[in-house]
């Protein structure tokens, strides 16, 4: 698998540790379970830590610990099952999550855009995906109609300001 974080392919920092592995020295993503069964020494760990949440697993059950925590990845398990969209806006707008947070599983090419403008910034891609396949992919539409965490303007929005420069101009 490839990441994509912030835009650019880069190595994964983070291994994925199953919950019986031991944990490696540097930084980890444990399971939802792991983490509420280590939770105490896996805080007091001098490394980066993830906690990967599958889909029916809501982030309200890690939102007192986010503050420890340097990762949230959501899963997509199929292209049908989005909750991990709403997830990764109530991390970020509701908990005000400020760390990575990771979509993983089944990550399409065709929702790359919609991810970011979730809140995700950084994506498990397969190996088939190129530079440029997520260019083309990740920056397909420029104008929006809805509000999202990537806090882009919204069509809306972009109307009325453009209506008060007119006002002003007229009265000029």
């Amino acid at each position: 698998m490839k990441l994509i974080r912030n835009g650019t392919f880069v190595e994964d920092d983070f291994i994925t540790v199953g919950d019986g592995d031991q944990l490696p020295d540097g930084a980890a993503i444990v399971s939802l379970e792991r983490w509420q069964a280590e939770r105490e020494t896996l805080r007091a760990r001098n490394a980066p830590i993830g906690v990967r949440l599958q889909s029916g697993q809501e982030p309200g059950a890690i939102a007192d610990d986010l503050d420890r925590i340097d990762l949230v990845a959501l899963e997509f398990p199929v292209y049908r099952n989005g909750r991990a969209y709403s997830y990764a806006r109530i991390l970020r707008e509701r908990y005000g999550f400020k760390g990575e947070v990771r979509a993983v599983g089944n990550v399409l090419r065709d929702q790359f855009q919609f991810m970011i403008r979730c809140g995700f910034d950084a994506l498990e891609v397969t190996d088939n995906i190129t530079p440029e396949i997520w260019a083309e992919n990740a920056g397909s539409f420029s104008l929006f109609y809805q509000p999202s965490a990537d806090g882009k303007e919204t069509v809306l929005s972009l109307r009325q300001r453009l209506a008060a420069r007119a006002r002003e101009n007229a009265t000029a």
